[in-house]
């Protein structure tokens, strides 16, 4: 922690968080950049204390360069970007953003599964190519539509995020399951082992970091244990769900649709199979489950908070 009076401050990627952002109260300079490429993160950086990041990568062959660096303060609950090893071995404060994602982030997971499970998409295009027009009855069936009500949910991820969006899940009625996986487990929570959540769920939502242990939690030979009417939906991390494995899955039948937020590389530029999949029982959206007006101005808030709490020696939010 520190007690200076004042800091360089530094955020690489403003462009990332459409909020207002006060000064550090503390911060002799700061400065904003709307977007940060990785070879110029040195360059940016240098004489820099504090160093603000949403998705520019800060690793260890870029840290090494930056002797004066004390604190990083990352603007998103997520800090998988971040050599946190080398942070911790070398006295680098690192702080996230904590809670502010507990109404938008659910919020978003039940409008993609509320559009999959109602077929909303398939009857959109139905209506669009004129079948309701050609119609004997008052309206069609052309596809499946299927209640929450009475449903199970399985959720992998026990945090504030995963609690949020159990707590909508029981206000429609579902049983929600909380899936046993490492790493942490939320004190007070009851699990249900994961290959029974695999098997009963009649939909599955990912909210649990990107970890080693996390890294393609779920692949082929999970979705082949779970049910052929199931959902899978992830708004948290690309790379917990393999996604060469989830087009196979969607292809063969195995899993009745999947509605994603997040990709393994993002943004993709250089193209990416799931931009590819055109099918009304798939859902891509562009990781904006956090991006509420109201989340993201909490996120700023607290972000700024985050320094100003280290800066007084008196710290919050470290995950070093």
């Amino acid at each position: 922690m520190e007690t200076d009076m004042s800091h360089s401050v530094v955020f690489l990627d403003r462009e990332s968080l459409k909020a207002k952002v006060r000064k550090p109260a503390q911060a002799e300079s700061y400065v904003e950049h709307a977007k940060t490429s990785v070879d110029e993160v040195v360059a940016k950086l240098q004489g820099a204390t504090v160093a603000i990041t949403n998705k520019v990568p800060l690793r260890a062959e870029t840290l090494k360069q930056l002797p004066q660096l004390k604190m990083i303060a990352v603007a998103a609950t997520g800090y998988d970007v971040i050599d946190v090893p080398y942070c911790k071995e070398h006295g680098i404060a690192v702080a996230n953003i904590r809670n502010y994602a507990v109404h938008t982030v659910p919020e978003h997971a039940f409008a993609l599964i509320l559009a999959l499970r109602r077929n909303i998409l398939a009857y959109r295009q139905d209506v669009e190519a004129g079948v309701w027009q050609k119609s004997d009855q008052f309206c069609f069936f052309t596809h499946d539509i299927g209640d929450l009500h009475g449903a199970t949910l399985g959720i992998i991820g026990e945090g504030a995020i995963g609690q949020g969006t159990a707590a909508i899940a029981r206000g429609f009625g579902m049983k929600v399951l909380f899936a046993d996986h490492e790493p942490p487990k939320m004190p007070g929570v009851e699990f249900t082992p994961f290959e029974q959540v695999l098997a009963e769920s009649d939909v599955i939502s990912m909210h649990c970091p990107l970890t080693p242990s996390t890294r393609n939690l779920i692949g082929l030979e999970q979705m082949r244990r779970m049910k052929r009417n199931a959902l899978l939906i992830n708004t948290s991390r690309g790379g917990l769900v393999d996604e060469a494995a989830l087009i196979q899955a969607l292809d063969e039948g195995l899993i009745a649709g999947a509605g994603f937020d997040v990709l393994t590389t993002e943004p993709p530029k250089n193209g990416h199979p799931l931009l590819d999949v055109r099918r009304p029982n798939f859902i891509l959206t562009p990781h904006v489950a956090w991006a509420s007006d109201g989340a993201m101005q909490f996120l700023a808030d607290q972000l700024i908070d985050n320094i100003d709490r280290w800066a007084e020696g008196r710290p919050q939010h470290l995950v070093t």
